[in-house]
């Protein structure tokens, strides 16, 4: 089977995947697949430093403003929106390129991850969600041995939750599961590239800058709008908009919860590395060692050589 060629760009928030992912398509006559999962939805824009249209430069970007801020959005769909996405691209001779920093989102697509269909059992969901993780280990334990020794580590509920639910709705231990989720072969022929700094600091600078850059945007404002809606699960994760709730209870003042967003906002962007350096694909890039110019050559080099 011939595999579908496709760049990806991935690294930290305020590293420039962008900037860099638009040069990419003019250069490669590309259209950009989103691989954010909060840029995803209607009217979150400042907070998830959604591209505007003269950032885009004309070029087509896929999966921003998809869904409303209410409704529920999953991985799995994620990745049959971007598959769709994908094929569409190509059948029209274009390079689809992919970009974002919501890692699950581009694992699960590149890798191929095979997701279930079987609709969600809202009736053993609810009974598992009535249980104490204390109560629901030794259920898991008893069921599949290996999730249980990554899960009784962390202890998110959630996640115990679901592995639970995978068991009985499938009669197989998620750790099966999973391993079988990978097993299909990857229908594309990846290109990674990924930008990060060398100076952790250097990284952080830019994430200050652009936190109070979006305050000037009109954050506060949309942060309001927000709040005041019923968001999906998914949605209320977002950063950029909790972090305000106590500047509008007139519990803490402007610059403390400024200074938050700041702080949440790096320790994602550390999570973020974290998860994309264990892909050992990634060509990686780092942007305070060279200028612009120099970094879009370097980069083109590598994917004219794949």
């Amino acid at each position: 089977m011939k595999r579908i060629k496709i760049i990806s760009v991935v690294g930290p928030t305020a590293s420039g995947k962008t900037a860099l992912s638009i040069e990419i398509a003019k250069k490669y006559n590309g259209e950009i697949i989103s691989a954010d999962s909060m840029q995803i939805y209607r009217g979150m824009d400042i907070a998830t430093a959604k591209p505007t249209k003269e950032e885009m430069q004309g070029i087509v970007h896929h999966l921003i403003d998809n869904v409303n801020p209410e409704d529920e959005y999953s991985v799995a769909q994620y990745v049959k929106d971007a598959r769709n996405a994908i094929l569409d691209i190509d059948s029209r001779g274009k390079t689809p390129i992919l970009v974002g920093g919501t890692g699950l989102y581009v694992n699960s697509l590149l890798d191929n991850v095979q997701f279930s269909d079987s609709p969600i059992d809202e009736e053993l969901r609810q009974k598992l969600n009535s249980l104490t993780t204390e109560e629901l280990l030794p259920m898991l334990f008893d069921v599949d041995r290996e999730s249980y020794e990554k899960l009784s580590v962390e202890k998110n509920h959630k996640r115990i939750v679901r592995a639970l639910e995978i068991y009985y709705q499938t009669g197989k231990p998620k750790s099966v599961v999973d391993k079988e989720a990978k097993s299909v072969p990857s229908p594309y022929d990846a290109i990674k590239i990924g930008l990060n700094a060398n100076d952790r600091q250097f990284l952080y600078d830019r994430i200050n800058t652009r936190v109070d850059l979006m305050i000037d945007m009109g954050l506060l404002d949309e942060a309001k709008k927000f709040l005041s809606k019923n968001l999906s699960s998914t949605a209320s994760k977002a950063i950029g908009y909790k972090e305000f709730i106590p500047y509008f209870n007139g519990e803490s003042s402007l610059e403390e919860c400024k200074n938050l967003l700041k702080m949440e906002t790096r320790r994602y962007a550390k999570r973020q590395i974290t998860w994309f350096k264990r892909d050992k694909e990634i060509h990686w890039f780092s942007i305070d060692l060279m200028n612009k110019d120099e970094l879009i050559n370097k980069v083109f080099e590598v994917i004219d050589k794949g």
